[in-house]
């Protein structure tokens, strides 16, 4: 193992909580610095598959995930019409560490286990802190930043986990800018039934609208919907605009649209994807997460995609030392695997945004004919990825 350094991670969500646990966890002095002047998330919900649950493990927080959230032990996907009327039942994979193969948990849940995991590590948070100015020269070892409190400090590395809207992503690849989808998507929190322990999927005309258990008492709802690129809504609106996108969907779904209101958990944002080329690092600067490839939501990935580069970086840096071959390994590595997902999800998206009653009949049929398939398929290329990248890169560093 080659001696640890002095990493800065820009960015407190899934992918720089995970990374500063992971390295933190290596043996590297690591601050993290969150723009935020609060530990505040997303109140939604998130759902996560068995090879996320298994970088959660090699994170370190799995059992306390699994303790707060909801764990799906068949892995059952029941896909209804959005009128309530079966499809198909699809069940995922349990994951290679025998976890459950589907979790869900509510987002600050989940923050919240990560960020005492950070404090049990003494990794030096710096809330209300962004990075003002950056000096990364290439071939230089060092990065130097100057925080937005006028304080300056050397690194040995900058990890650019902010996201989707990346401060630091222009200086790894120019100007790469989110693009939208053509989705936006509507979540919602209630209180969960007591029966209700499966994932649904209802499949709409043009639309989805997906119900999923994150704790004990508490389910999400996520719908989504073609949206324009510019649409903007007032928050106060969200609870009547969510009800009325999905007005026409019935089953399981309705008694929870029928509850919006004012005072109801709700959350719209656009769906936009990243698709940052090789490399994903210049200087000692480097991008993971969302800042490098956010993708659409459909396959559930994007989480997992995130703590798996944590998990990723931090093996690598342990193992060939912070150095541009780690760097540019790290993300021949990764990409492939965060394309892969990003195509995929891309794809049940569209598949998804069917507009006329008769595509969707015949949608709904190729569904029961082959979507135990699909999901079989999609997951045995996950494996793939896992292990011919690994190999490739042990042998490059």
């Amino acid at each position: 193992m080659k001696a640890a350094g002095t990493v800065l991670i820009v960015g407190a969500g899934i992918a720089g909580c995970s990374a500063a646990i992971a390295l933190a966890g290596k043996g590297f002095r690591v601050t993290l610095v969150e723009k935020q002047a609060e530990w505040r998330f997303q109140s939604s919900g998130i759902f996560i598959y068995g090879n996320g649950l298994e970088a959660l493990r090699r994170v370190g927080v799995l059992p306390r995930i699994l303790e707060a959230g909801f764990a799906i032990e068949d892995g059952r996907n029941v896909y209804l019409d959005h009128h309530g009327a079966p499809i198909v039942d699809v069940f995922y994979p349990r994951s290679s560490g025998g976890a459950a193969p589907i979790v869900g948990i509510k987002r600050a849940e989940m923050h919240r286990i990560l960020a005492a995991r950070l404090e049990a590590l003494g990794v030096e948070i710096r809330l209300a802190t962004t990075v003002a100015a950056l000096d990364a020269p290439a071939g230089g070892a060092h990065a130097s930043v100057v925080f937005s409190d006028g304080t300056g400090q050397r690194f040995d590395l900058v990890v650019g986990a902010d996201g989707i809207r990346s401060q630091l992503r222009e200086a790894v690849c120019g100007s790469v800018v989110p693009r939208h989808t053509g989705f936006g998507v509507w979540r919602s929190v209630h209180e969960r039934p007591r029966t209700l322990d499966a994932k649904i999927m209802l499949m709409g005309i043009g639309k989805r609208l997906g119900i999923m258990p994150i704790s004990d008492d508490r389910l999400y709802i996520f719908g989504t919907v073609s949206e324009p690129a510019d649409r903007w809504y007032p928050k106060e609106t969200w609870p009547g605009q969510m009800r009325e996108r999905f007005a026409e969907f019935g089953g399981p779904a309705r008694q929870f649209l029928d509850q919006l209101g004012a005072d109801s958990e709700v959350l719209y944002t656009a769906v936009e994807e990243v698709q940052a080329p090789l490399p994903w690092h210049a200087g000692r600067v480097l991008l993971i997460g969302d800042a490098a490839h956010a993708s659409t939501p459909f396959m559930g990935q994007g989480g997992a995609m995130a703590v798996e580069d944590a998990v990723v970086l931090a093996e690598m840096l342990a193992h060939g030392g912070i150095s541009a071959a780690t760097l540019r390994a790290f993300g021949e590595r990764r990409f492939p695997m965060c394309r892969f997902v990003q195509d995929a999800s891309r794809k049940v998206g569209e598949a998804g945004a069917v507009e006329d009653a008769a595509s969707c009949a015949r949608r709904n049929a190729a569904m029961r004919d082959g979507a135990q398939q699909q999901v079989d398929a999609f997951y045995r290329q996950l494996d793939a990825l896992h292990i011919a990248p690994y190999a490739r890169t042990q042998l490059s560093i």
